[in-house]
């Protein structure tokens, strides 16, 4: 079993598989991508405006050309009548928007509809999952544009319970989606997760979302970039920000280029968001590690011991949850929680722990050969809950930012939020994604990973053994 990597063009660096955001200093300048399926499988990308190469005046800035960055100029464009320019470090959706498992969800953050209630109260909370669903109408209509190529299997999401003891609170939850916020929720019953979905071996139950979608994680990517690009954003690849600080009105984004000069600047990096990038978003998220296996195809007897009968997107109750399901290729991709730093992302124990994963699910794939493998840095708030935010009223500086996994589909809502203040409209926006800023942990950030460390060992008992 091995890592397979993709060959560096020859403009392009190498990968670096031990960059840690908490400590680089930028994502790179011009790396190479990970060695993910979707960009092995994905086409040559479209053209981009490669690297700034001189000072240059432009009216709005994104930084990052992941989902959410792309999906702000094109919004921009869109719907305000603004041109961005797009700066990213390294190629077009370099980090997790290449990175990710495909799945797009009714959510964003981490939280369940109980915690915002618990959080907020019912009458935000019902305003959140409108929000939320609007996203999903947006995110629907974005992929039907001849641009967005991105092999969609629609039909909804299955939440499998990994252990009997979580199935009262699963249908807890169903009740409260339905006769709260009239959302049309099941539990699905194992016979029937066997029969009808998918023979999990784990599966003791499962509540079924009707909205849900897997997607290729790369092509979506790159629809986006066609898209923005027709409606006359620049996007500026190997330029990474050195250096954002505002002057006379304006904002000075320094490049290993040149110098761009802005009125406004959006932030779109996620996870992969450098400490020294703007003080405002300083140490605002805990970048956690997620990995990502995808097996050979499967053969026809396996598929069959299998009895995949469904194509959309399958999650299961762990807090580090698994995230899988089946490729239109065949192939049965599956991702979870890997190292807590850049360093130890290489040590194969993370891999070993993922492919176990998948063996408990699916004993009959013991020994397959796995011919994909990646991770990827997720950009989890100190909330659990995402931001769309303007932290200074006296500076034109906005992020989008915080999905703790949960962005492909909340991305393209978030990135058009984003557009929308800096357009001047965003008077509207009440809810609390859009009204506060990222939470810090203050004192407490030095040992944030000391904390995960411990977290992670409390998570498995409490999934596996308690």
């Amino acid at each position: 079993m091995e890592h397979q990597l993709t060959r560096p063009s020859p403009a392009r660096k190498p990968f670096d598989p031990a960059y840690d955001p908490v400590h680089a200093a930028t994502p790179g300048d011009g790396k190479d991508y990970a060695p993910t399926y979707w960009i092995a499988t994905a086409g040559v990308p479209p053209e981009d405006d490669g690297p700034v190469t001189q000072d240059i005046d432009v009216d709005v800035v994104v930084i990052g050309s992941g989902y959410t960055g792309l999906s702000c100029a094109i919004h921009l464009a869109r719907e305000h009548g603004i041109k961005a320019t797009v700066l990213e470090a390294n190629g077009v959706a370099w980090g997790c928007s290449t990175r990710n498992g495909g799945q797009a969800q009714i959510s964003a953050g981490r939280l369940k509809r109980s915690q915002w209630i618990d959080r907020w109260g019912v009458d935000v909370a019902k305003k959140m999952h409108a929000e939320i669903a609007e996203g999903f109408d947006l995110f629907r209509d974005l992929i039907r544009l001849p641009e967005i190529d991105c092999d969609p299997q629609d039909g909804g999401h299955l939440y499998i319970a990994h252990r009997d003891k979580v199935m009262p609170s699963l249908e807890k939850e169903s009740r409260l989606l339905n006769e709260v916020f009239g959302y049309p929720t099941r539990i699905v019953g194992r016979d029937e997760i066997h029969r009808d979905f998918v023979r999990d071996a784990e599966a003791k139950g499962a509540m079924y979302e009707p909205d849900g979608m897997g997607v290729h994680a790369a092509k979506l990517a790159f629809g986006y970039l066609r898209l923005a690009r027709a409606l006359g954003a620049k996007v500026h690849t190997a330029s990474p920000v050195l250096d954002c600080r505002q002057k006379g009105g304006a904002y000075l984004l320094r490049t290993p280029g040149g110098t761009v000069r802005a009125r406004a600047v959006c932030i779109a990096t996620g996870g992969y968001t450098s400490p020294g990038l703007h003080d405002l978003t300083r140490h605002r998220l805990m970048p956690i590690l997620s990995n990502s296996i995808v097996t050979r195809p499967l053969s026809k007897s396996e598929q069959e011991a299998l009895n995949f009968q469904t194509r959309i997107p399958l999650t299961d109750t762990r807090t580090l949850r698994h995230y899988y399901r089946m490729l239109p290729d065949g192939r049965v991709q599956i991702g979870s929680r890997s190292a807590i730093t850049g360093r130890d992302a290489v040590n194969s124990k993370h891999l070993d722990r993922l492919v176990e994963g998948l063996y408990r699910k699916f004993p009959v794939l013991r020994g397959i050969e796995v011919d994909y493998s990646w991770w990827g840095w997720v950009d989890v708030s100190h909330d659990m809950m995402p931001r769309i935010f303007r932290p200074d009223p006296k500076q034109q500086l906005f992020y989008a930012l915080g999905y703790g996994g949960n962005g492909v589909m909340y991305s393209a809502q978030a990135g058009r939020r984003m557009a929308q203040m800096v357009a001047g409209k965003g008077g509207t926006l009440d809810l609390p994604i859009f009204a506060s800023p990222l939470p810090s942990h203050g004192l407490l950030t030095p040992f944030r990973r000391l904390g995960q460390w411990g977290m992670y060992r409390w998570y498995y008992l409490k999934d596996e053994i308690l």
